[in-house]
C-alpha cells in the first residue's frame, strides 16, 4: 500500500470515486443462498458521491498526467498513491470497476521532457513552471489552459551568519545564485527593486550554472549568502552547520500587497480535454485539493511517499523541506488573481519569459 500506515485507504478510495462492483453469481461461485458473504442492505459510506459544481453527477475520464521531480509534484503524491492502489485492484479483475476518474502518472526530470508530449496529445495534463504555462498558451494559440497553482514560491535567501534580517540588508552584499534568465533572477531583481535596491549597482549577484554549485560555494566558505530553492535549502543545511533561512521570498513578495503572488508551479491541461470532460476536470481538482491537504497535514507519511516515487530522493530531506515548499491548490478567481499578477511582473522584466505577450482570460480555468 506504499507506506500509508495512518491512512484509512478504503475511505479514501471511496472519496476518489472508486468502488467495487461485486457481480458474482451465487450459482457460479457455489455460494449457498442462506449464507451470503455480503449484508443484504449495503452499509452507507461516509463519503458522498463526487458531484459537479452545478449539483449534477460528475462525468469521469482517464487522465494522463506528467509531474516533475521536486516541489511541484509533492502535493499530488497521495493521489498518485491512491490511484496506483485503485489501478492494481482493477487490473485483471472483472468484478472491480471505477465509478470515478482514473489516473496515469508519469514522473519527469524536467519540463523539456513533458511539453512536447502535452502539445502532441500524448498527455492530458502536466505540472510545469508558471511562466512556461504562459509560453505554452502562446505557442499553441490558446490550446493549453491552467487549472491550478500548485506551488507558491520556494526561493529563500540563506546565510551562514546573522547579517541579513531584511531585504534592505542585502545592499552591498554578494549573493550566489543559479537560474539566470528564469524565475529566480526575475523574482530577486523585482524584490530588490521594490525595496529600493538597484540589482545592478547595489548588490553583486554571482550567477552559477546549477544550484548545487551555490551549495558548494557556501560549504567551502567562498560565499556566505545565497539564493536557493527548496529542497536545495534543506540539502545545504544538512551539510553546513549554522546555515539559516534568512529571508523567505514568498513572504517578502506578499509584503508588497500588490494582489499578485510569487509562484513556482502550476498544472495545465489541453483545452480540448477540458472542454470534453468538464465534470471530470472539476472532480480531479477536488481530488488534487484533498491530496494537498493530506500532504500538508501528514509531512512524515507524505515524505515517505515522495521518496518512494522518486520526487525527492531522501525521505528525511523531503520531510524537513515540506513545510517550506508552499504546496497549495489554488483554483478559480484566487488562482487567476495571483498568477496573472505574477506573470505581469515577469512580462515587464522580460516579455519573452511569458511568451512575448500575456495570456488572455481564457488561460485561467474557472477564473
Amino acid at each position: 500500500m506504499k507506506g500509508r500506515k495512518t491512512m484509512n485507504w478504503k475511505k479514501k478510495l471511496l472519496a476518489l470515486g472508486l468502488s467495487l462492483a461485486l457481480t458474482l453469481s451465487l450459482t457460479a461461485c457455489g455460494q449457498k443462498a442462506a449464507e451470503p458473504e455480503q449484508p443484504e442492505e449495503p452499509a452507507q459510506t461516509e463519503e458522498p458521491e463526487v458531484e459537479a459544481p452545478d449539483g449534477t453527477e460528475a462525468d469521469t475520464a482517464h487522465f494522463r498526467i506528467a509531474v516533475l521531480k521536486g516541489p511541484t509534484a509533492m502535493g499530488l503524491v497521495e493521489l498518485m498513491s491512491l490511484s496506483d492502489t485503485a489501478n492494481e485492484m482493477m487490473e485483471g479483475k472483472e468484478n472491480v470497476v471505477s465509478t470515478g476518474n482514473t489516473y496515469e502518472f508519469t514522473l519527469a526530470g524536467s519540463a523539456d521532457e513533458v511539453t512536447p508530449a502535452l502539445i502532441k496529445g500524448d498527455l492530458d495534463m502536466a505540472c510545469v513552471p508558471a511562466n512556461l504555462a504562459a509560453v505554452l498558451y502562446g505557442k499553441t494559440n490558446g490550446a493549453v489552459e491552467v487549472l491550478a497553482v500548485n506551488t507558491l514560491g520556494v526561493l529563500y535567501i540563506v546565510e551562514n551568519g546573522e547579517t541579513v534580517q531584511s531585504m534592505a540588508d542585502l545592499k552591498g552584499q554578494t549573493i550566489v545564485a543559479a537560474g539566470k534568465g528564469s524565475t529566480p533572477e526575475y523574482a530577486l531583481r523585482y524584490l530588490l527593486t521594490e525595496n529600493g535596491i538597484d540589482p545592478d549597482k547595489d548588490v553583486t549577484i554571482d550567477w552559477k550554472s546549477e544550484h548545487s554549485e551555490c551549495v558548494a560555494a557556501l560549504a567551502s566558505g567562498q560565499a556566505s549568502i545565497a539564493l536557493l530553492p527548496q529542497p536545495f535549502v534543506t540539502v545545504a543545511q544538512n551539510k553546513i552547520e549554522g546555515l539559516r533561512m534568512a529571508l523567505d521570498l514568498t513572504a517578502e513578495w506578499d509584503k508588497l500587497d500588490n494582489g499578485s503572488g510569487l509562484i513556482t508551479g502550476v498544472i495545465v491541461a489541453r483545452r480540448d480535454v477540458v472542454e470534453a470532460n468538464p465534470g471530470a476536470v472539476d472532480s480531479f481538482l477536488q481530488n488534487y485539493a484533498a491530496s494537498v491537504e493530506w500532504v500538508n497535514a501528514n509531512n512524515a507519511d507524505a515524505a515517505q511517499l515522495i521518496a518512494e516515487y522518486g520526487i525527492i530522493e531522501a525521505a528525511p530531506v523531503a520531510e524537513k523541506a515540506l513545510p517550506y515548499c508552499n504546496i497549495v491548490c489554488l483554483t478559480g478567481g484566487e488562482m487567476k488573481d495571483k498568477l496573472s499578477g505574477y506573470l505581469k511582473v515577469l512580462s515587464e522584466a522580460e516579455p519573452s519569459s511569458v511568451g512575448g505577450t500575456l495570456p488572455g482570460d481564457d488561460f485561467y480555468y474557472g477564473g
